[in-house]
């Protein structure tokens, strides 16, 4: 896995402050009282991070010996996380920079089970990233449309049809505010299509379509079910994907954005689905043992060692 494939990842980038609530939230809601909530949480731990699913994913990608090129928008406040992306390995010459606004910034608080409650604060964010020059998406070997502004969601997958470059759409959190026809528009074409469970559904539900419906848009549909793995379906199969094991769950933060990785690298060389899938669990317990999401690091011949440590098998035999 040494080649250094070119891979174009638009999405957000945000500074990130992670907090802990040591208790569940459930037992602190009333559901009768759901219609006034109003709640505060004693929280434990806090920390701030570089993240963003566009800085998560290529900071995960460059780990694994691939080029990313980040693609998004970003604030005046940006220098220090510019600096950080350049360190690991992460092309960034292509960010556009909006000088009369700060980078967006998410707030989330976890509690004892994993469940999150976030505020996410877009700032640059709103803004179009930029269509990448003519050169770049020449060169590029695959992209990954993650969530980020509306814009960025509508028009990247045009963007890369009209190109003829591989993508992966992703619209996560923005599943619940995208036009039904931009939800449409993104898997049509795609190569990819990720979501965890919960956002499929709501896929679903906004656009009226049912899983093969989606499979008849986009090649390979990739659901993550959280500590119960992922699942891989094309029109001919599904394979279902089982978790690996971390050796602690110290922040789940990130994790999804980890697996994306994962599975992308091996996608891009030519895995078989099954291995790209086990690759991307095995990427997503490093974020998932460190407090943040661009706390983690690995070479490739850890993760190596890890996969055969799950799964009894070298993952390019």
């Amino acid at each position: 896995m040494t080649r250094k494939l070119i891979i174009l990842v638009s999405g957000s980038l945000a500074f990130d402050r992670i907090m802990d609530f040591p208790e569940r939230f459930s037992d602190h809601i009333l559901p009768r009282k759901i219609h006034q909530l109003s709640v505060s949480f004693l929280v434990e731990k806090y920390s701030e991070n570089f993240g963003g699913t566009a800085g998560n994913i290529s900071y995960n990608l460059a780990l694994l010996g691939n080029q990313p090129v980040v693609l998004g928008s970003v604030g005046k406040d940006f220098t220090p996380y510019r600096q950080w992306l350049i360190r690991h390995s992460v092309e960034t010459r292509y960010v556009n920079l909006v000088r009369n606004t700060t980078t967006a910034v998410a707030h989330m608080i976890t509690d004892k089970d994993n469940n999150q409650i976030s505020g996410f604060h877009v700032g640059a964010g709103k803004t179009f990233a930029g269509v990448p020059p003519r050169s770049l998406l020449m060169k590029a070997a695959f992209a990954c449309v993650s969530p980020a502004g509306h814009e960025d969601l509508a028009r990247f997958p045009k963007i890369y049809k009209r190109a003829k470059v591989s993508y992966a759409f992703d619209p996560g959190q923005q599943t619940t505010t995208l036009p039904k026809s931009d939800l449409i528009n993104g898997v049509t074409g795609a190569e990819i299509f990720f979501s965890n469970d919960y956002e499929l559904a709501l896929f679903l539900s906004k656009t009226g379509m049912t899983e093969r419906q989606i499979l008849k848009r986009a090649k390979v549909v990739v659901t993550t079910l959280g500590p119960k793995g992922s699942m891989v379906q094309t029109a001919s199969k599904r394979i279902r994907i089982p978790p690996a094991k971390p050796q602690n769950t110290s922040d789940p933060t990130g994790a999804g954005d980890a697996y994306r990785a994962g599975f992308i690298s091996g996608y891009v060389r030519g895995l078989p689905l099954e291995r790209c899938g086990r690759l991307g669990a095995v990427v997503s317990v490093y974020t998932v043992e460190k407090y943040g999401t661009q706390t983690h690091r690995f070479t490739e011949k850890d993760v190596m060692a890890r996969y055969f440590k799950n799964f009894h098998h070298k993952i390019l035999e």
